[in-house]
């Protein structure tokens, strides 16, 4: 599977998807009382513990603005990395969160000189997602990009992050879109393969 090196948004479809619910996704966040969010990213921690056992190299991200912390389920994980971007894709180092520093778009990440490492389960940011696993993300290909390739040498699982408000009826998927193996929400865990 060939998945072009950069995702132009042209598919207007797309665009207002992604326009609507990080609209949502923001209001929501918003809407929190203060203790609100931490309590719920908690709550994401303990949803998504069952899928973490036997895991080897977990890969996470570093959230930004409204998007669910996966702080809570790091703590829970032993060495774990996090992505780099490099040119049309991105990597994943094994580091420990004071080392990140700001990288693409201002997003922490790890320096270059950090180990270069294959997770074998991967949690990854969206901005809406279905429960069979279609995920519609930031739209330059990233996630797919890696998930394609680190799955081309073995299994990975991939576990979306998400509030309960990016999970969505329907989404339009491409012929690269990588689907997820599972979403985690503070309410519940899905397996999205049952629901293919």
């Amino acid at each position: 599977m060939v998945v072009p090196p950069h995702r132009k948004e042209h598919d207007v479809t797309k665009t207002d998807l992604r326009r609507t619910y990080r609209a949502a996704r923001k209001a929501f966040v918003a809407g929190l009382a203060p203790g609100e969010r931490e309590r719920l990213e908690r709550q994401l921690a303990s949803s998504i513990a069952p899928a973490l056992a036997g895991v080897g190299m977990a890969g996470s991200y570093a959230a930004v603005a409204d998007e669910i912390d996966p702080v809570w389920i790091e703590k829970q994980l032993g060495p774990h990395a996090f992505p780099r971007v490099t040119g049309p894709d991105i990597q994943f180092h094994q580091v420990e969160w004071h080392e990140l520093v700001p990288g693409f778009q201002g997003i922490p990440e790890p320096p270059a000189s950090a180990p270069r490492v294959e997770p074998d389960l991967l949690l990854v940011p969206l901005i809406a997602v279905t429960l069979a696993g279609v995920r519609l993300g930031q739209g330059r290909g990233y996630y797919d990009r890696a998930l394609a390739a680190l799955r081309r040498r073995r299994p990975v699982l991939a576990i979306g992050l998400a509030w309960e408000c990016q999970i969505a009826p329907a989404l339009p998927a491409d012929a690269w879109d990588m689907p997820l193996d599972m979403i985690a929400t503070p309410g519940r865990l899905v397996d999205c393969r049952k629901h293919r």
